[in-house]
């Protein structure tokens, strides 16, 4: 079986291909991961399973050479199944796959992909008949490329699998000492990518409104991206720099999470956010946007709490009854370790793509 991704960056899908690879049992299934673009932090963990990884080094956004290696590569191994991940593992790996006839094609899909430019979804759509199988990993990103010309026949759901996560509470002293925090504030925490679906910007606006009658209250972004700048200027516009720290991408953003009273989510698409998987795993009280994946992943009231996508008001209001309300925190998060527990657990992943690898042969 043939993996194809872009990179192996610190990021969501890299995670789960990662997870899938070295859960997968090796005495059934002879496994190469292909990378695209370059390795990255993920590429230890799966040399360390003794899992065989192929960096192709791709330099341009439409690379002739990267195609001739690409198929190259798979000629040679001869994969009954290629399975792609991101939009360029998807495109480039389908359309080598022609040049092994007997491989069957899953493609992994992480997100509702509404970002998607006119172009690309006319690459998604001249490769639809290319894929035997595409996998969403959440209802409503199945249901979206249903509605972009995938048949219902192809389509699968397997949820993100996240690994038991225990934090470490203790350090959350000195990473407020280090922040120059008070040990007593509250803080709610951001991670991930910070682009402009995710909305930060109602987050930072809603701590700052909310501090001026809760004043303990910080905010936490962990992550990096093509919006930090306007956001960092935004913090300073509204008054929020002094409470408001960007820390950058973190190798070991659990670390991070340990100090925060809840994490939020305020996005207005996703796919499967393994922020708050991870944060529901660890016990950690989480409020997202009322957006179909979340929706998924959380119960309201009983295993977090939703608020519509750009309603800060409502936003506030979740913030205040969990800073309020010590109990209502403690009540949500158990009920969303227990729902992590029982429903998206990694052996649980791995199970669901090994159903569709047989079902293929």
């Amino acid at each position: 079986m043939a993996l194809i991704i872009p990179t192996l960056d610190r990021s969501g899908a890299e995670k789960q291909l990662a997870l899938l690879a070295t859960g997968l049992p090796r005495d059934e299934y002879e496994m190469r991961v292909f990378a695209l673009t370059r390795g990255g932090p993920y590429l230890d963990l799966l040399q360390q399973h003794d899992v065989p990884v192929t960096v192709l080094q791709k330099r341009f956004k439409i690379d002739p050479w990267l195609i001739g290696r690409l198929r190259a590569e798979l000629t040679e191994f001869q994969p009954d199944i290629i399975h792609t991940w991101l939009f360029a593992g998807n495109a480039y790996g389908r359309f080598v796959s022609r040049y092994v006839p007997a491989a069957k094609v899953v493609v992994s899909e992480r997100c509702v992909d509404s970002w998607k430019r006119p172009w690309e979804h006319w690459v998604d759509r001249w490769l639809a008949p290319e894929t035997d199988v595409l996998v969403g990993n959440s209802f409503s990103v199945a249901e979206f490329y249903a509605g972009r010309g995938i048949v219902k026949e192809k389509l699968r759901t397997v949820f993100n699998g996240v690994e038991p996560i225990s934090l470490d509470r203790a350090s959350g002293g000195a990473l407020k000492e280090k922040l120059g925090w008070p040990q007593e504030c509250w803080v709610v925490g951001f991670v991930g990518r910070l682009a402009a679906q995710k909305r930060v910007d109602d987050l930072i606006w809603a701590v700052e409104t909310l501090r001026q009658i809760r004043p303990q209250v910080r905010l936490l972004i962990v992550g990096d991206g093509p919006e930090r700048g306007r956001l960092e200027k935004f913090a300073a516009a509204v008054d929020c720099q002094n409470h408001c720290a960007f820390v950058g991408h973190q190798a070991r953003s659990s670390d991070w999470m340990g100090l925060c009273d809840a994490i939020c989510l305020p996005s207005s698409f996703e796919g499967m956010s393994n922020t708050l998987m991870e944060a529901m795993s660890a016990g950690v009280p989480v409020l997202a946007s009322d957006i179909p994946p979340n929706r998924e992943l959380i119960a309201h009231q009983q295993s977090g709490l939703l608020f519509q996508v750009a309603d800060r008001a409502a936003l506030i209001e979740g913030l205040r009854l969990l800073v309020d309300q010590p109990d209502v925190g403690l009540r949500l998060a158990e009920g969303a370790s227990q729902a992590m527990r029982n429903k998206f657990s990694v052996a649980q992943m791995v199970a669901g793509y090994r159903a569709i690898y047989e079902s293929l042969r």
